[in-house]
């Protein structure tokens, strides 16, 4: 089973991914790392993102997810249809949903000089953003936390997710 750690920008993704990633000894993927370079174009201009944009990136998510096994990646999958997406083509994905209050977000993403999204993307984020769903399958975490708490937070669920579906499915 592959792991998505998800949110909107500035919840934290990557450092929880890895920091998770690290405790269940499989390898991180940032999500990010496979926008096409038209998209990040688009972002790094602060325009944000369409479907249509998102649709073909969200495809090589799926097939990453696929195609590498078991591993945590993180992607903003901001939305049902887009985690449906990404089911579609990896069934057995779990999701980690950050999310926090938007106050918190807006000052983290400001303090970011390092990421070509820029601060200015995040409220179209918000505006789309759907929680993980009770039916889906995954845990949503306040971001109010450091990392690595919510990491090994991530992690203990998916020991107990993992050891149980396990004997479910033998």
């Amino acid at each position: 089973m592959s792991i998505v750690v998800m949110g909107v920008s500035a919840v934290g993704k990557s450092s929880v991914g890895v920091a998770l990633a690290a405790l269940l000894g499989m390898p991180f993927v940032d999500g990010d790392d496979l926008h096409p370079p038209a998209n990040v174009a688009k972002m790094s201009a602060g325009i944000a993102l369409t479907d249509a944009d998102r649709w073909p990136w969200l495809g090589a998510v799926a097939e990453c997810l696929r195609d590498d096994g078991d591993l945590v990646m993180a992607c903003s999958a901001l939305t049902r249809a887009y985690r449906d997406r990404i089911r579609d083509g990896a069934p057995q994905t779990a999701f980690i949903d950050l999310w926090g209050e938007p106050h918190l977000l807006a000052a983290r993403a400001a303090a970011r000089a390092d990421h070509f999204m820029p601060a200015s993307l995040l409220e179209s984020q918000l505006a789309i953003y759907e929680p993980l769903g009770t039916d889906e399958l995954g845990i949503r975490l306040d971001v109010s936390a450091d990392p690595p708490t919510l990491a090994r937070a991530a992690a203990e669920w998916f020991g107990r997710r993992d050891a149980s579906s396990n004997s479910a499915c033998r």
